[in-house]
């Protein structure tokens, strides 16, 4: 008889360096099942070319994934003038070629027209979901539907000419860009086409792909080496102690003044012995306010 092995309750979070080839799900499959996780979640998805960042919530620590999902980004990535697929990355099929005759100043001047606050529509072999059905379900059936265009911010873009027919991108973007659709579009606007051949994310929500691990140096360490507290990804949050009592009475769903707490926006509540205790905020009537609890068993 076989026998399942244990799930552990564990919280805190694991920076990983996503491989090429491989979904988003899978690698996160791949640290859930070798620290035996109960429960664990990813802080937005990175197509299977893709490499970088992403970082692996285990337990409580799932409920700050929204955050980072809203986040801003950087990514560099590589892309091909000349040839344009289905995907508009490399993973896709061919639909057409076009000879490159892209001078430096060309580019470079294309390029100002996606920067600042940018329409961007989404590609169709994508995630996003028309009456329930993801985009690239339908596109592998063969259908075109129409997608809305939606304000993205392009914080900064700077290209490298790699040689003729390859660009390199260093973008800092705002949540829910695509990349592809920027390569795409750029491709249309040098009359030439274009796709991305590499990508990868570099930061996000301030957080450096270098501070973190490839799958294999996950798999071969100790949990304790590499798992870092929840809040390492709410730095960003102002840190506010509150009272035991205060503590207490939240956790019973009462309504608790603030006291001499002054913050604005989402805060890190801590316990008196430094500990998060929630995510939260003071309301304009001078109570407190949680969205997200922590509770550790």
């Amino acid at each position: 008889m076989q026998y399942r092995s244990k799930k552990r309750d564990i919280h805190g979070v694991i920076l990983l360096d996503k491989p090429a080839g491989m979904s988003s799900n899978k690698a996160l499959q791949r640290v859930k099942s070798r620290f035996q996780a109960r429960k664990a979640g990813h802080t937005g998805s990175l197509d299977p070319l893709a490499t970088g960042l992403l970082p692996i919530c285990l337990g409580q620590a799932t409920k700050v994934c929204e955050y980072f999902l809203h986040s801003h980004k950087r990514y560099s990535t590589v892309i091909k003038l000349g040839v344009i697929t289905d995907t508009w990355d490399a993973d896709g099929e061919v639909l057409e070629t076009h000879t490159v005759d892209v001078s430096d100043d060309a580019l470079q001047a294309a390029l100002d027209a996606f920067r600042g606050e940018i329409q961007q529509v989404p590609p169709m072999f994508s995630a996003l979901k028309k009456n329930g059905q993801p985009l690239y379900k339908l596109a592998r059936q063969g259908e075109e539907i129409e997608r809305e265009a939606r304000t993205m911010t392009v914080y900064d873009l700077q290209a490298e000419r790699l040689n003729d027919d390859l660009v390199r991108l260093d973008v800092h973007c705002s949540s829910g860009f695509y990349i592809r659709s920027l390569a795409y579009d750029l491709g249309q606007a040098l009359g030439c086409g274009a796709h991305v051949t590499e990508l990868r994310r570099t930061e996000s929500k301030g957080i450096s792909v270098s501070d973190a691990l490839s799958l294999e140096a996950v798999e071969q360490a100790e949990l304790d080496d590499i798992l870092l507290p929840i809040d390492s990804l709410l730095l960003d949050f102002p840190s506010v102690g509150l009272s035991s009592a205060q503590i207490d009475s939240l956790r019973q769903g009462r309504p608790t003044p603030a006291g001499e707490v002054k913050t604005m926006g989402l805060s890190r509540f801590t316990g008196e012995d430094g500990a998060l205790f929630a995510v939260g905020e003071v309301l304009p009537n001078g109570l407190l306010k949680t969205h997200k609890m922590f509770v550790f068993d």
